[in-house]
């Protein structure tokens, strides 16, 4: 299957560049994959789309501020370092740039030398391993010394930097949003569960498999990153009740959806687990899991247009990208919002 054929127009004015001032006033995009009925409500609507004994799954994980900018201490070049996941020891997985200036014993140092990082290890694809050295807390060094990783295509600064996480964000540890939920207010989520919907929690914290945009010409050659993920015994057990009571599964974000199918894909069941997903969902791929999902208008080519177009067919999800395109609705991370049913 070709890269190519997941391509699409997109106006440059399409991508959002800021969030909206109120989050749930974005707009919602209704698909139904049975009837390919289309319509255009608010995402407020959403309620009316969720049913007594449903269950909506959240992703709770936190966004680091991943970016750093750094001086290359032998040559005091400007390089920039942005964290993907820890792997053990101080020692992070990242992405650096420029990743040609650095070798085995590079020194990058941040904030006058409150923080450093010593490459150990290059590796592909731009992936660099860095051990971190400093005296304190590292995630408060971090809070002080990093930035938000937004997305190369929003070019306007974020002022409060809190939008680039939801509001249930609990467990940091995501170099990126999963931002089908950044629609979602406290309110929002109160009335859902005033319907008699639960609100299930797992986490999958955000890094390359995600956002990695695909190289390769054909989908069968691209190579999915791992992204550590958790479930507990409480969510395993209420997904399993709602199966077995016949009512849906709604996964907020393709995140969701990952750590669902992986989980069911490996033991048949829901179950309390962790554990790292390099799971890639394209067209051919049999649900096991989900039953609707919510989410965002994705990059042409990207693994995330990739997965709804095996949840809803490649040719629908194409046809409503060009109504949805036609009727202006806002692209990407700070985008409007769509319901796949």
């Amino acid at each position: 299957m070709k890269v190519e054929s997941f391509d699409y127009e997109l106006p440059q004015e399409l991508i959002a560049q800021t969030p909206l001032e109120k989050r749930d006033t974005s707009r919602l995009f209704v698909l139904d994959r049975k009837t390919e009925k289309m319509e255009h409500r608010t995402f407020t609507d959403i309620l009316d789309y969720l049913h007594e004994g449903d269950t909506l799954v959240l992703n709770d994980t936190k966004v680091m501020p991943a970016r750093l900018i750094g001086i290359k201490e032998e040559t005091k070049a400007v390089m920039e370092v942005l964290l993907l996941k820890p792997l053990h020891d101080n020692i992070w997985e990242t992405l650096v740039k420029p990743q040609k200036r650095v070798k085995e014993g590079t020194v990058i140092s941040f904030g006058d030398g409150k923080l450093k990082a010593k490459c150990v290890l290059k590796k592909e694809e731009g992936i660099t391993d860095f051990e971190f050295i400093y005296d304190g807390v590292f995630m408060e060094i971090l809070e002080e010394l990093g930035t938000m990783p937004l997305p190369p295509y929003i070019h306007e600064s974020l002022k409060d930097q809190t939008r680039y996480n939801t509001v249930y964000a609990k467990n940091i540890g995501s170099a990126a949003a999963p931002t089908a939920g950044l629609h979602f207010t406290k309110d929002l989520l109160e009335k859902v569960k005033e319907k008699g919907v639960n609100i299930a929690y797992i986490t999958l914290h955000v890094g390359l498999g995600t956002f990695r945009p695909v190289s390769v010409s054909n989908i069968e050659d691209h190579h999915m990153h791992s992204e550590y993920y958790e479930m507990t015994e409480e969510v395993a057990h209420l997904l399993n009740k709602t199966k077995e009571e016949g009512k849906a599964i709604i996964a907020v974000g393709t995140t969701s959806v990952r750590t669902l199918e992986t989980i069911m894909q490996k033991y048949h069941t829901f179950k309390a687990c962790s554990g790292f997903t390099d799971i890639f969902i394209y067209p051919g791929y049999s649900f096991l899991a989900v039953d609707h999902l919510i989410t965002n208008f994705h990059l042409p080519k990207s693994t995330l247009l990739m997965l709804i177009s095996a949840f809803a067919t490649q040719e629908l999800v194409l046809k409503a990208y060009k109504i949805a395109v036609n009727e202006k609705y806002r692209f990407f991370s700070f985008g409007d919002s769509m319901l796949i049913l």
